[in-house]
């Protein structure tokens, strides 16, 4: 009787190659955001006014009516993640 041997399969750099950069290698960390050090150090005439009309980019800076002052960590195709004082907040943003 014989035995079916399975191949074993590696993936990722062969024989202790350098990495790249390519699909296999790490992803970079994940930025920390802390509202004291990121938001609250710039002047007031930096910040620009919400409008769910407005589209938004990773490190915008905007003011909210409710909320105060923010900084936009994470963009989604119709939300962007908001850093406040208060904490994160999903708003609605490139609403037509």
């Amino acid at each position: 009787m014989s035995m079916k041997r399975i191949k074993e399969v590696r993936r990722g750099p062969k024989d202790g190659a350098s990495d790249d950069g390519g699909f296999f290698s790490p992803k970079p960390a994940a930025r920390v955001w802390d509202w004291e050090k990121d938001v609250s150090a710039h002047p007031d005439d930096t910040f620009a006014a919400y409008a769910p009309s407005a589209k938004y980019v990773t490190e915008a800076l905007l003011t909210h009516p409710k909320f105060g002052k923010g900084v936009v960590v994470e963009v989604e195709p119709q939300r962007a993640t908001v850093l406040f004082q208060d904490g994160p907040k999903k708003l609605a943003h490139g609403l037509a």
